[in-house]
Order: structure tokens, then C-alpha cells, then sequence
């Protein structure tokens, strides 16, 4: 725990009125090792999913370089296909209670902070936390891999910035979740390989659709959110449907 906590704790600048202390963004690994600037966003602090591949590292960078697109391509071309089954059943509560802290088996689990805060922590820049926790983020500035664009975030509008499943639970317990133990599915539904802070605008659009319905409207991203949804459902043993392969192969030139 203590380990965890000095991953994502960085140095005091400045105590501001409220009771509210300033932080550095999370000093977090940048994809080539290096430690993550907290005061502004660079290409350098945000992983491709390939150099991700627990999900601990911050955001979504594109997938450009050809080599990476061929292995993106044969990544998704070796999942499985199958028709969705019935939502008969499904309930957010069968993958157990939002934001667990003792979902074992995956990266953070209990680490004392709940899984929202989190990837908070983990993507988040100029972190403010609530007066005397270093786990509850109450600020800070989120560069959104969905549209592209930088969000500076509130607790008081908490709703701005949202959650996403990549794989989404419901078409999860669609695909063979419903059969799955609940250890299991406390699992992926806290997971951070399956999980991004987004715009709330744009998780709600995207609500359970798989990638044949629904992409990130920043089409630059596109072919590292068809990567990272294989990820998931390659580590998941999770089948895709037909139409949901067909359209992640052609975002990155299949």
C-alpha cells in the first residue's frame, strides 16, 4: 500500500483556501519510463495500449505506426465471434457494488481508494484532493481520449466526467458473463485495462454498443479503443460479435 501511494502522490505546491491542498498531477510512468509532467499534457504521458497492456498507465494513445496496426489487426482478427445472447437478467449490481476496492485479481485492488478515484488519479492532471485524504479527487484537468478534447473537472459536476467500460458489462453478460462466477465479473467490471475517464456526454451516447454502433468521435483514437476492447475480451475470454470485429479490423486498416 505504501508503494501505491507514493506512485501517485506528488509534491505539495501550494495550500489554497477551502482546506483544498494543490497537487502536481499523478507521477505515474509515461510510456517510455519516464516520470509524467503534472502540469500539462504530453504525447510522452499518455500510453498506447500496446505499452499498456494491465491498464495502469494514463489515457489512450493513437495507434499510427504500421507495425503496431499489423499487430492491432492480428490482435482482433484471432477473437472470437458470436451473436449477443439475451440481457435477460442483467444488472449493474450482478457485477457487484460500483467501485470496488476488494475486487482481487486485478491492479489497485485494495489499495484503501476505490476504483473511481482511482483511474481519477491515474489519467487526471493538477490533482485536488478532499481536505486530509490523498484518494478523493475533488479537481483536476482530464484530457479525454474520446473527443479530444481537456476537461477541467469538478466534484460538484461530477457527472462531466464519467467512467467507461470498454467492453461494456451489459454486452459482457451478453457475451458469457452471465455465466461467469461473481469473482469474475468484479473483476472486469474494475479492471483498468477496461476502464477510462471520459466525457459524460460521450459515455452516454456510447451506452452498451460494441464498436460496429458506436466510436469515439475523436477518429484518431479509434484503432487504440478497437485495440484496447480486444485487450479486454482476449484476457476475458470473451467472444465479439461479427459486425463488432469486422468494424475494430477496418479502424485499423483491415
Amino acid at each position: 500500500m505504501l508503494i501505491r501511494r507514493r506512485l501517485h502522490r506528488a509534491p505539495v505546491l501550494a495550500a489554497v483556501s477551502s482546506g483544498l491542498v494543490l497537487l502536481a498531477g499523478c507521477s505515474l510512468p509515461a510510456e517510455g519510463g519516464e516520470g509524467a509532467s503534472g502540469g500539462s499534457a504530453s504525447a510522452g504521458r499518455v500510453a498506447s495500449p500496446f505499452r499498456n497492456p494491465d491498464g495502469t498507465k494514463p489515457g489512450l494513445a493513437p495507434v499510427t505506426a504500421e507495425e503496431e496496426r499489423a499487430r492491432a489487426r492480428d490482435l482482433i482478427g484471432g477473437l472470437a465471434t458470436k451473436g449477443r445472447g439475451p440481457r435477460t437478467g442483467y444488472a449493474r449490481e450482478e457485477f457487484g457494488h460500483a467501485w470496488l476496492d476488494k475486487a482481487d485479481g486485478v491492479p489497485f485492488a485494495r489499495n484503501g481508494c476505490d476504483t473511481r478515484n482511482d483511474l481519477l488519479r491515474r489519467d487526471g492532471r493538477e490533482l485536488r484532493f478532499r481536505d486530509g485524504s490523498d484518494c478523493v479527487v475533488v479537481a483536476m484537468t482530464l484530457d479525454d481520449p474520446y473527443t479530444g478534447t481537456t476537461i477541467d473537472w469538478r466534484k460538484q459536476k461530477a457527472a462531466e466526467v464519467q467512467i467507461d467500460h470498454v467492453v461494456p458489462l451489459s454486452y459482457a453478460w451478453q457475451m458469457g458473463a452471465s455465466r461467469w462466477t461473481d469473482a469474475q465479473r468484479k473483476r472486469l467490471a474494475n479492471d483498468p485495462l477496461n476502464l477510462l475517464p471520459v466525457q459524460g456526454r460521450a459515455n452516454s451516447a456510447k451506452g452498451d454498443s460494441g464498436p460496429a454502433s458506436w466510436l469515439p468521435p475523436a477518429k484518431g483514437v479509434r484503432c487504440a479503443y478497437a485495440v484496447r476492447f480486444a485487450q479486454v475480451a482476449e484476457k476475458y475470454e470473451l467472444a465479439v460479435t461479427g459486425p463488432d470485429r469486422t468494424a475494430m479490423l477496418r479502424q485499423c486498416g483491415g
